[in-house]
């Protein structure tokens, strides 16, 4: 069995022996470069690394990474697609010995987009870049798809393989946006590339454009994933929230909760701009309605702070401002447990627990 792990890159030195070492499982490794004006490619080219220059002008994800498979001799059996800012946990290989037949396609595996300081994975869904050598294209100018050219394509799943995402923050992403525009005018009717678009202008700030992207979005028939459709009424109430119209922030929380009422993250959402109106009673039902969802879905639609200790800080708040004073200190407690180390957490216990002596001493 001949594994090929491929990628595409632009001034990455900084993570080049890291990746090298983490990939060295398989039997190559090839690397398109797409214009680094740094050592990548020298360092790539000293651990052995097939490494092909190309300038790709205009700019798209999908030829780039077309261009990095066509690399990958055709007589090997399995590609492995990765990043630079990606690494698999050691024994990868060997999973996929033991799983692997002529009769696969592809492997969907564990994906961990992003994790704490302490490296427990925050937001964890499956990824399905391992694939047969042939078959198989990338599609999309951005947030690209390796999409299956085989009218039947049979695919497994395992737990055995985790890759761990840790990003460059000082990457730009600002060619995300037209891309993603241009990737919409290709295909109006993709719902997932609508959904993004969307999200995009949020971050931009263009929130107008936001919303009427996003409810194109809910619009679309095929646009039938519930957690996506959540997260895209949860951003119309963030676009909302920015344009400072709260009633129809809340609207659209509402009816992103009763979209997914199984997710945390539209109650959690709620709670949040409930503590920005200062509305107490309804930061804690919003918040104790959150906690009774336990069950936390594969998904890259996850938000962290629907999982890490925002609940339990909001609850101490909340719990503080309407004079429960005694379940502001358990609360508060509990996010403490999560983020010892929260210096502003530390001097809100402190600041609750002197509330209480004060009391104490007036008596």
């Amino acid at each position: 069995m001949k594994i090929g792990v491929y990628a595409i890159c632009k001034n990455e030195e900084k993570f080049v022996d890291r990746w090298v070492d983490s990939m060295n499982e398989a039997d190559a490794i090839y690397v398109l470069d797409t214009g680094s004006t740094d050592k990548t490619v020298k360092k790539l080219k000293k651990r052995n690394v097939n490494v092909k220059t190309e300038i790709i002008k205009p700019w798209r994800f999908d030829k780039a990474r077309n261009m990095s498979l066509e690399m990958v001799p055709k007589d090997f059996d399995i590609c492995v697609c990765t990043d630079l800012d990606e690494l698999f946990l050691p024994g990868w290989r060997k999973e996929l010995e033991k799983i692997w037949n002529e009769n696969i396609d592809r492997v969907a595996y564990n994906y961990n987009w992003s994790l704490d300081e302490n490296g427990k994975p925050l937001v964890n869904f499956y990824i399905e870049k391992i694939h047969s050598r042939n078959n198989y294209i990338w599609t999309h100018p951005v947030h690209e798809v390796l999409t299956c050219l085989k009218a039947n394509e049979n695919k497994i799943t395992t737990e055995n393989i985790t890759v761990n995402h840790y990003p460059d923050s000082t990457k730009s992403r600002s060619s995300y946006l037209p891309l993603l525009e241009l990737s919409v005018k290709e295909n109006p009717l993709d719902d997932r590339n609508m959904h993004y678009l969307g999200r995009e202008y949020m971050f931009y700030k263009k929130y107008n454009e936001a919303i009427d992207t996003l409810i194109k979005h809910l619009k679309l028939p095929t646009a039938t994933w519930k957690d996506e459709r959540c997260a895209s009424m949860r951003f119309i109430a963030r676009s909302y929230i920015g344009l400072e119209r709260f009633d129809e922030a809340k609207m659209w929380l509402d009816k992103a909760i009763l979209e997914a009422p199984y997710l945390r993250d539209p109650l959690v959402e709620k709670a949040i701009l409930e503590y920005k109106l200062e509305n107490w009673t309804e930061v804690i039902k919003n918040c104790e309605k959150a906690l009774k969802i336990t069950d936390k879905y594969k998904s890259y639609i996850n938000e962290p702070f629907s999982w890490n200790n925002t609940i339990y800080d909001l609850l101490s708040l909340a719990y503080f401002y309407t004079n429960n004073i005694d379940l502001a200190i358990l609360n508060v407690n509990k996010a403490l447990e999560m983020s010892p180390n929260d210096e502003r957490l530390i001097n809100n216990k402190q600041f609750f627990e002197k509330s209480i002596q004060n009391k104490k001493d007036d008596l």
